[in-house]
């Protein structure tokens, strides 16, 4: 499926570029932020909206998301001219709310609640379309796995890969990928601290609601993980870890300073990883996920603070 993905997704996404970090330890950024819409979900979004029937697609697409999704979603129904709808939470950045808007997305702002409904159930009744959900639908990890074939043609033995977790999507996309070209190579997901469902699920056997606030890193963190995620990322994950959201803001100011990369809260989660120590060293990938990050907190981090 993955394959498949790369063929499909051919000059309709960006194949990103893998650069070298000039920093201690030989780290190296896979730059996602660099897609049109600044994320990674440009890949997913696409492949999975691609193969609904063109029957299916007259009504539109739906897509629940803090962001990202929701612009990946509104990018390819535009360039297919079928509407889109968005449903977000209260707390959705406007840095990403505005680009849905300008990719001409309808938005639905809701409580958290329903809108963590909407992720757990697959659906939105509300509004007309087909559904494609940011996470768990495997188009969507497979056109997110292609990041792991590309990753492998540019620096053939990686040692460690590290990716930012949110529901999962990226990650088993990434990680099924890398497993089977290179078994031995090491892939962990990365939460911010105050939502790390999956580095609680790991340490006890088994995933379980957790405390969860939000943050800046509005890209990643979540309340628990989706029941049907917890097994392929068991499977194909070697573990998770979190980390703070002063580590995160920090490994912000280190990309844009060393490397001159905007990076949003959960796609600098990977490198406050590396920098953390964490993955075991040798050749590490950090997975930078996406760039959309409100100015005027990207101002803050660059200021020495922590939003």
């Amino acid at each position: 499926m993955i394959e498949a993905a790369r063929d499909r997704l051919a000059g309709r996404v960006l194949r990103t570029p893998l650069v070298r970090l000039q920093h201690e330890g030989e780290i190296y950024l896979k730059l996602e932020n660099l897609q049109p819409i600044g994320s990674f979900k440009l890949r997913g979004a696409t492949n999975a909206v691609l193969q609904v029937p063109p029957e299916e697609l007259r009504a539109g697409v739906v897509t629940a998301t803090a962001g990202n999704m929701g612009q990946g979603v509104a990018w390819i129904a535009r360039e297919l001219g079928i509407p889109s709808t968005v449903v977000v939470p209260e707390h959705a950045p406007d840095t990403k709310l505005a680009a849905m808007e300008r990719f001409g997305a309808r938005i639905e702002k809701v409580p958290y609640d329903r809108w963590w409904e909407a992720i757990e159930t697959s659906s939105y009744p509300e509004a007309g379309g087909v559904f494609i959900h940011p996470v768990q639908d495997e188009r969507v990890m497979a056109g997110n796995g292609t990041i792991g074939l590309e990753l492998l043609e540019d620096l053939p033995e990686p040692d460690v890969v590290l990716v930012p977790f949110g529901g999962g999507g990226l990650s088993v996309g990434i990680a099924s990928a890398v497993k089977a070209l290179l078994p031995e190579t090491r892939v962990y997901a990365v939460e911010p601290e105050p939502g790390a469902p999956l580095t609680a699920a790991f340490a006890s056997g088994e995933p379980h609601p957790i405390e969860y606030e939000t943050s800046f890193v509005d890209g990643a963190g979540a309340p628990m993980v989706l029941a049907e995620m917890w097994p392929r990322a068991q499977e194909a994950l070697d573990g998770a870890f979190a980390v703070s959201l002063d580590e995160t803001a920090a490994a912000v100011r280190l990309l844009a300073e060393r490397a001159r990369v905007v990076a949003e809260g959960a796609g600098a989660l990977a490198l406050a990883a590396a920098v953390a120590g964490h993955g075991g060293g040798g050749r590490t990938v950090c997975i930078v996920s996406g760039g959309n990050i409100d100015a005027s907190k990207l101002a803050a981090i660059l200021h020495g603070e922590t939003p």
